[in-house]
């Protein structure tokens, strides 16, 4: 038998009414106080009026020097001591085992083999930068690069460096660098995410969707995922055949009654964002087609990107839409080199030479055309890009025979170019063998830092209250961006 309800005012019970109208005055209060503070100000990255559309634009707080990132994410963990970061007291050592600390997924060690470069390196651009002969095409970019060698992460494992790397933590709930751009800046078009990322095709990488999620904030800030070919996205299309403007008046009436729901519950970002996703849905199908359809593109610029060419037409298609997005305005995009599995990736345990000649010939070409393509067009001023894994390579052998390295946290190189960052130079230094950075140690937060930096928004202010703690993407402690570097 069900007890009857003891209800006040025909709505709730008695306990429920004190706790809501309790809450009411004290939130009345409170909003006062933090309106009269400046809570919501352009220095936290929203407003009031964000609630009802999260994706508002917002003021930089900073001059910014950069309107979009893409981010080149080479998912596994490239060799640095064998593409940009050249080591030739390496090559006589080849083989030999020495005394040497290693942290990797093997755990710790106090010696090993080591594995020569297996590579040539040689200088290029009026900076003589030493370049491996893995990025023929990249070595002609150089002088538009600045060189990071001393990068280091807190872990030498996949899913908790990549978690790292994106968001700036090792476990996952918290907000990916794109939704902390998209937080602070908003969308400068509201026909198309601000926020979008491309995986591989032999498919996404470990930890999946936390590697673009926002976390604890709204829905709205986190990655859409866009394909290169076919749709764009899944499930964009009407399936029913729904004329437009009965879609139209569909989605009227549903978010009519989203807004009387949220009027009545308070702020709930949730649903606000889901409003929101619903209106740049239906735009979405009319102008995500565009951004990716590629057959108006010139075929020299196709052929820049290397799309005429079977291992590089994958991820030179993303390269030219990652351009085309640019140029409507989304904010961030991350393109992802690597799959899951250890043969589709920059993880390479065994074969070393038959692995990154696989990846780096798949990615040269299309990476440098990125480049030269945004500089040509003057974009690459207003556009930072961003190349590297979640971390690095041991100088030595992970098992007793190949050629394979395991993984390095203790020192790898990144590299960025454009959207005010010094062209042509070489930023901090690991030990003459690779293994350790030694000289201006960077951590990822600085990496962070620096891009937050770069699109206007101070890293240290840009915050977003959850947990009862102001939550930053460079963490509470915060971190400085690597001035050195920027122009």
């Amino acid at each position: 038998m069900k007890h009857p309800q003891n209800t006040f005012c025909g709505r709730v019970d008695r306990r429920e009414f004190l706790r809501d109208i309790g809450g009411g005055f004290t939130s009345v209060a409170l909003t006062g106080m933090l309106a009269k503070e400046g809570f919501f100000n352009k220095a936290h990255g929203a407003t009031l009026d964000s609630y009802a559309n999260p994706l508002a634009p917002q003021e930089s707080m900073i001059a910014p020097k950069a309107k979009s990132v893409i981010f080149l994410f080479m998912y596994g963990g490239p060799s640095h001591m064998d593409t940009f970061d050249y080591k030739p007291e390496l090559y006589p050592l080849d083989g030999k085992t020495i005394k040497l600390k290693t942290f990797g997924r093997g755990g710790k060690k106090n010696q090993g083999r080591v594995v020569g470069p297996k590579w040539k390196f040689k200088q290029y651009g009026e900076c003589g930068k030493y370049v491996s002969d893995l990025f023929p095409n990249l070595g002609e970019c150089v002088d538009d690069m600045a060189f990071l060698h001393s990068m280091t992460a807190d872990s030498p494992i996949h899913g908790s460096a990549m978690l790292m790397m994106n968001s700036g933590s090792l476990l996952g709930g918290k907000p990916s660098m794109g939704s902390w751009v998209n937080y602070g800046l908003g969308s400068t078009n509201e026909n198309l995410p601000g926020y979008v990322v491309m995986l591989d095709k032999t498919g996404g990488p470990i930890s999946g969707a936390k590697n673009w999620s926002s976390g604890y904030m709204p829905a709205s800030y986190a990655g859409t995922v866009f394909r290169s070919k076919g749709d764009p996205i899944l499930n964009l299309k009407n399936s029913h055949g729904m004329p437009q403007d009965q879609q139209r008046t569909l989605i009227d009436h549903i978010n009519l009654m989203n807004r009387e729901h949220l009027g009545v519950r308070g702020s709930e970002s949730d649903l606000a964002a889901r409003i929101s996703s619903y209106e740049l849905a239906y735009r979405m199908q009319s102008t995500a087609p565009d951004a990716i359809e590629l057959e108006s593109e010139p075929e020299h610029v196709k052929e820049l990107y290397g799309m005429n060419e079977g291992k590089t037409e994958d991820f030179g298609r993303k390269c030219l839409m990652a351009r085309r997005l640019v140029e409507r305005g989304v904010r961030f995009i991350q393109l992802y080199s690597g799959g899951a599995h250890n043969d589709d990736n920059w993880d390479a345990h065994g074969d070393l030479e038959k692995n990154h000649n696989h990846h780096a010939g798949r990615t040269d070409k299309p990476i440098a055309g990125l480049l030269k393509d945004l500089k040509q067009r003057g974009l690459l001023d207003e556009t930072l890009v961003v190349w590297g894994g979640e971390f690095g390579r041991q100088p030595t052998a992970e098992y007793a025979k190949g050629t394979g390295r395991d993984h390095n946290s203790y020192g790898f190189t990144m590299w960025m170019a454009g959207g005010g960052i010094k062209g042509g130079v070489s930023y901090g230094e690991t030990d003459e063998l690779g293994g350790t950075a030694v000289t201006n140690r960077l951590h990822v937060r600085n990496l962070h830092a620096t891009v937050l930096d770069r699109m206007g928004l101070d890293p240290n202010h840009l915050s977003y209250f959850y947990g009862g703690l102001d939550q930053r993407l460079v963490g509470v402690e915060g971190a400085e961006p690597i001035r050195e570097i920027m122009v």
